[in-house]
């Protein structure tokens, strides 16, 4: 039975998200007025001190804006690199050669599978839409049509496959063997990215009107038309050696013994914002000095694309900052013992904690992390759950319903223009059926182990 103070708080956090919905859509409110005015009210709705929801907010805000601010500069940067210099056309071309034009759905959800292993979802997102955004006008597909498959195959290895960081956190806490968790994570997440992207998007693309102007993807647009286009090696060693230099940073301790000057040098390299700076500063180089552009034209270039940033790194932050307010005022803890009174499986626990944190905060992370270490002790005294399912089944919850709380969430309405109606029509549901999809297949590679 829930107590009355939780179904108040849970009643708060249903009136406060759906107001911000309706400043948003319908009184064409401003998205960060509309963050703020909601996560006011909702903090003076949970009798949090008035001073404490301020506090509440600027933590949450400023905790998200350290990390995402870095990550959508550098990374729009290296995006305007490879749009000038037509390494993006060179990409796109050969994607559509390969996997041919009817495929191109196909062709994106892959790239976003393989970027996104080592890179947490916003990396490997700015690393890619310049691609997404070349090869929709290329073959003049609609851009939901190459941007779901994008997303889905990104958050698909952000929730459910080692060796990226959250899924790996995941699976040390529940002490699960990593190789058979990567198996397992692969065998349940290929459908998963399929069924949410290139299915979805299909059925989905019809019923939206996106519009014709979009101004982020004008700052991808490859002005470089008369020049020769760079080599597809060259063009894809550049996009991909930050991802390379991830993927080197999570072995550090394989190359050199822990704590010592070298591991920590390998760590440093392959920290996200620092393999995106590496990234950038040679793309200078290799898509810039040899493609003829002098040092006039790449400061113009990286001045120019840092504008239109700016409304998108001020909503992600403000998602933080209402996320904060809902952890702070007590909601997720109200969520986290709904969600150990419920008497019910092992599997479905760990999915439906992780699936609840995920809807009060917004951080796929963070659901992750505190449903394993809720559920990870019930599991070790109870046993009867393969460990590295229920790690899987803990990142399907934390990929549920991406709403107004995460900065996922406004990163997708804004790079892709969309409203946030078509945002919750679209990106939302893209990620509810990653979760309940990969819910559905973990439970039946249960019956069958």
């Amino acid at each position: 039975m829930m107590d009355p103070h939780s179904a108040f708080l849970l009643l708060s956090t249903l009136i406060a998200v759906v107001a911000l919905i309706l400043l948003v859509a319908v009184f064409k409110l401003n998205p960060f007025l509309s963050l703020f005015l909601a996560s006011l009210g909702l903090g003076i709705a949970a009798a949090m001190p008035m001073a404490t929801i301020i506090h509440s907010f600027e933590a949450g805000m400023g905790g998200t804006l350290g990390h995402i601010a870095i990550v959508v500069a550098l990374g729009t940067m290296l995006g305007k690199m490879m749009a000038e210099s037509g390494a993006s056309d060179t990409i796109a071309h050969t994607l559509v050669r390969w996997f041919g034009e009817k495929r191109v759905p196909l062709a994106m959800m892959v790239s976003g599978l393989v970027v996104g292993l080592p890179a947490f979802f916003e990396v490997g997102f700015v690393l890619l839409v310049p691609i997404a955004f070349t090869v929709a006008r290329r073959t003049r597909t609609n851009m939901l049509l190459v941007c779901l498959p994008m997303v889905a195959g990104l958050s698909v290895v952000h929730g459910l496959v080692p060796p990226h960081p959250a899924a790996l956190m995941a699976a040390m806490i529940y002490k699960a063997d990593v190789g058979r968790t990567i198996l397992y994570g692969l065998l349940i997440g290929i459908p998963c990215a399929f069924l949410a992207g290139p299915l979805f998007a299909r059925l989905i693309a019809p019923f939206i009107q996106l519009s014709e102007e979009n101004p982020m993807a004008a700052e991808f647009i490859d002005h470089g038309q008369e020049r020769s286009l760079p080599s597809f090696g060259l063009a894809l060693a550049t996009i991909l050696l930050p991802v390379l230099l991830m993927l080197i940073g999570s072995w550090a301790d394989r190359f050199a013994p822990a704590g010592s000057t070298l591991n920590e040098a390998i760590r440093l390299v392959g920290n996200d914002d620092m393999a995106l700076l590496i990234g950038v500063l040679i793309s200078f180089f290799t898509l810039g000095k040899m493609r003829g552009f002098n040092r006039d034209t790449i400061l113009r270039f990286t001045n120019e694309c840092l504008a239109p940033t700016a409304t998108i790194t001020l909503l992600v932050g403000a998602g933080g900052g209402f996320g904060r307010v809902l952890q702070d005022s007590g909601v997720s803890h109200a969520i986290i013992t709904i969600a150990l009174r419920s008497h019910v499986s092992l599997l479905l626990l760990a999915w439906l904690t992780a699936a609840l944190v995920r809807l009060a905060t917004g951080s796929a992370t963070v659901a992750m992390t505190t449903a394993a270490g809720i559920v990870a002790p019930i599991a070790l005294q109870t046993g009867g759950a393969h460990p590295e399912l229920l790690a899987i089944a803990t990142g399907a919850g934390s990929l549920i319903f991406s709403h107004v709380n995460d900065g996922g969430f406004w990163l997708v309405k804004e790079y892709f223009n969309l409203s946030v109606p078509q945002t919750l029509k679209t990106w939302s549901i893209c990620e509810t059926i990653i979760s309940v999809a990969g819910l559905a297949f973990a439970f039946a590679l249960s019956l069958a182990l």
